[in-house]
């Protein structure tokens, strides 16, 4: 029987055949997870539209509806990280599991805005799952192997960004409820599998009592920025994520005002974004931390990722676009090393509450970058195409990156400095 040294496994409360599901299974899951959601994106804003009498009304309730998701899941994912270190990952993730196929079939159901906009607030609340699903994980492998995992479940991410939108807008061409009707029926998959598969991965010797205040993303932000082993990479994240969301909400007319791109060009750049992080993440990331310590190669990813938003934006053709894309290598080794640190800076009991805190500035990146991305965007609409000024969401992108891995590098220099003062 393999060690542990050699699996990278952690002990998993079940039998022997459970614990070789462990993390399969969250492979599986997460890779389900995002195609359940990339299934409705192309979709979703037709469907907020079939409700509305004009572009401008559409284009403000899908603002809300988008607002509503991001404001959910920052205030559930703490929430449900404490829950999952109370009572276990498998009940908090199956509960997850079914809230989310309920949520699905309903929005597929709704016949007015005010149920849609509900229906959708659960789904924000659900949809933290994410960081009970890296909790798991985090349970199950030792600290050394962290990152690697981490990456593996980024890859999965990757895999359902590639086919979850293709498939959602080949049924969108059908009717517009179809999609979400397949994303349900993906959520109830995942239930049935997880309940007859997934073992418990936290001992109850590990296990702490839920507290309401510490569930609050505000105390999780302040208790995570206070960690000595943490500190300042709770501003790394945001800057990395407030960054990711400026790219993700302007891409696509961002593209169309410099380069006159349409649904056919943007889906192909997307799809070559996700077949990049599932090399990386899925194969590259391991051979890297071979080489690399997580600390290094999140900071060299930060300065990739910069780099890659300036050109972007700067960007004189469609070419340089995808060139720029496949030369960001390091760029999507960021949020598994970073992620990896984190998760190994605190002890067993509180990775589903530290984690929940990390999803939830993620989350609330979600909500500020459409507010910062849409004035951009109308401002530099009117310019000509091809004009340098239409890539200032980038611009402002590639900046926050370079603040973030300065952040980065001044938390890292500081601990290898108090490191080396206690040898």
């Amino acid at each position: 029987m393999s060690s542990e040294s050699e699996t990278g496994l952690a002990p998993v409360a079940g039998g022997s055949d459970r614990k070789q599901a462990a993390m399969p299974f969250i492979l599986v899951a997460v890779l389900i997870d995002m195609m359940s959601i990339g299934i409705i994106v192309p979709v979703l804003p037709m469907w907020v539209g079939s409700f509305t009498a004009s572009p401008a009304e559409q284009a403000y309730w899908l603002g809300v509806v988008s607002f509503t998701f991001g404001l959910a899941s920052f205030f559930a994912s703490p929430m449900l990280g404490a829950l999952s270190d109370q009572y276990g990952r498998r009940p908090v993730l199956l509960l997850g599991f079914l809230g989310l196929a309920i949520t699905f079939f309903a929005t597929a159901a709704a016949t007015a805005l005010w149920m849609l906009i509900a229906v959708r607030l659960l789904g924000g609340a659900m949809q933290s799952n994410a960081s009970v699903a890296q909790a798991y994980v985090a349970d199950i492998t030792d600290k050394d192997n962290r990152a690697k995992r981490f990456g593996m479940l980024g890859a999965m991410f990757g895999l359902g960004f590639i086919l979850g939108p293709a498939l959602g807008g080949l049924l969108g061409g059908f009717d517009l409820r179809l999609p979400f009707v397949v994303a349900g029926i993906l959520a109830l998959i995942n239930l049935v599998y997880g309940y007859r598969v997934l073992p418990e991965s936290l001992p109850l010797d590990r296990r702490r009592p839920f507290n309401w205040r510490s569930a609050n993303p505000f105390s999780a932000f302040v208790a995570l920025a206070s960690h000595r082993g943490i500190g300042a990479l709770v501003a790394v994240l945001a800057c990395a994520g407030l960054a990711q969301g400026l790219l993700y909400n302007s891409w696509v007319l961002f593209t169309h005002f410099k380069f006159g791109w349409g649904a056919q060009e943007n889906g192909a750049s997307l799809a070559a974004v996700g077949v990049m992080s599932v090399i990386v993440q899925g194969w590259l990331l391991g051979k890297l931390l071979k080489r690399f310590p997580a600390r290094r190669l999140a900071v060299m990813g930060l300065l990739s990722s910069s780099l890659a938003y300036g050109l972007w934006g700067a960007s004189t053709s469609g070419t340089m676009m995808v060139a720029v894309i496949f030369a960001n290598v390091l760029g999507f080794t960021v949020n598994a090393s970073i992620q990896s640190i984190v998760s190994g800076a605190v002890d067993g009991k509180s990775q589903g509450q530290t984690l929940g805190a990390t999803s939830s500035i993620n989350s609330l990146t979600a909500v500020i970058a459409p507010v910062i991305s849409a004035p951009m965007l109308m401002a530099v609409s009117g310019f000509p195409q091809g004009d340098w000024r239409i890539g200032a969401p980038m611009y402002l992108g590639s900046a926050l990156l370079a603040l973030g891995l300065l952040f980065a590098w001044l938390h890292f220099r500081h601990h290898a400095a108090a490191e080396s003062s206690s040898d």
